[in-house]
């Protein structure tokens, strides 16, 4: 194993609660909401830092109200701003950890906070898989990141970047980037197809329950900077890797379409034909497998309101909600039918 923090879960997630720790340290807004996102989305980081992050939140909320009330400008982050305010609207003990549930096969998880987090490019209307790297849009090397890294080192023989997901929806969320320096946009080639297909088999041994998600453009993927998106611990896996659908070899049909592949080098023969015929997709990559999920390009489809951009996890069949009442009440149907209408061949009355 390259790296202790990959010896097993405890170690990564060691690492990860501390990473955290460290973070509340910084006097800033953005690392508050990632420190308290993550903490609301997992009980043991919450334990652990609950204390922690009120004592924080305190702080951060008498420093704001005094530079409004001199009438001074807000000298954070434009995106970190109406999120805290918000938080310092309802109060922090208001605020709901992330709650689960099943529907059917569907898993559903109601995140509170995540419902605060500004649009980024998911929302965008897209046209096309590939579009260049442009320095001036939000990217892995900003300096500002760097107290974000949770680790960084050499992983099958490139340099990799392992930063939190600010708002999280997959247990110990991560982003990982090959090769960030070398600003690949977020367009998936072979390379490095084959370095995450490798690497899950090698993480695989001592992490059993982790795996990559992967975005496309056009399929929420919201930063043109190649990177999966890391989670672990996750028990029982995906509703996509149940083994009653047909792509499986089980007798149901997946509202969507799916790909499923033991082989690296099948699976990219049939990515490489969806790039040609620019298709987009979402992907579930597990050791040894991957899921190849194809769906419509994000605008093309419509979304019920209330519900998370579909991203990986959602054509995955976790879906995140932003409404108590909808979580409560979405059932395993309306799910599928809301899934099918992201089908490339969905036709809308």
């Amino acid at each position: 194993m390259p790296d202790p923090i990959f010896q097993d879960e405890e170690h990564y997630r060691a690492q990860f609660t501390r990473g955290l720790e460290n973070l509340l340290q910084v006097e800033q807004l953005g690392a508050f909401i990632l420190v308290l996102a993550n903490s609301t989305y997992d009980p043991q980081i919450h334990a652990a830092l609950g204390s922690q992050l009120q004592q924080r939140f305190e702080e951060l909320s008498l420093k704001v109200k005094n530079l409004l009330t001199q009438g001074r400008s807000l000298e954070y982050a434009d995106d970190d701003v109406p999120v805290f305010l918000k938080l310092m609207a309802i109060g922090l003990e208001n605020l709901q950890d992330t709650l689960f549930r099943q529907a059917g096969p569907w898993e559903i998880q109601f995140n509170h906070l995540r419902a605060f987090r500004p649009a980024r490019m998911s929302n965008d209307v897209v046209t096309d898989l590939l579009a260049p790297f442009d320095e001036k849009d939000f990217h892995f090397n900003k300096p500002f990141l760097d107290k974000e890294i949770i680790w960084e080192g050499e992983l099958l023989g490139d340099h990799c970047r392992l930063l939190y997901n600010k708002f999280p929806f997959a247990p110990l969320h991560a982003l990982l980037v090959i090769e960030p320096e070398k600003n690949h946009p977020q367009y998936l080639g072979q390379s490095a197809h084959e370095h995450y297909w490798r690497l899950l088999e090698l993480l695989g041994k001592t992490l059993p329950d982790c795996g990559f998600g992967y975005n496309a453009r056009g399929a929420c993927s919201s930063i043109n900077h190649l990177h999966v998106q890391m989670y672990a611990g996750k028990t029982g896996g995906y509703p996509v890797e149940q083994s009653t659908w047909r792509h499986n070899g089980g007798d149901r049909d997946y509202p969507l379409s799916v790909a499923c592949f033991e082989s690296a080098d099948r699976a990219w023969r049939h990515i490489e034909r969806l790039h040609q015929q620019n298709q987009a997709y979402n992907l579930l990559y597990r050791p040894g497998k991957i899921y190849i999920i194809h769906r419509a390009m994000q605008g093309g489809c419509q979304q019920k309101d209330g519900l998370s951009a579909y991203a990986w996890a959602e054509t995955s069949g976790s879906m995140t909600v932003f409404n108590r009442e909808m979580f409560e009440r979405l059932s395993a149907e309306e799910i599928a039918a809301e899934l099918a209408r992201m089908d490339p061949g969905y036709t809308y009355n």
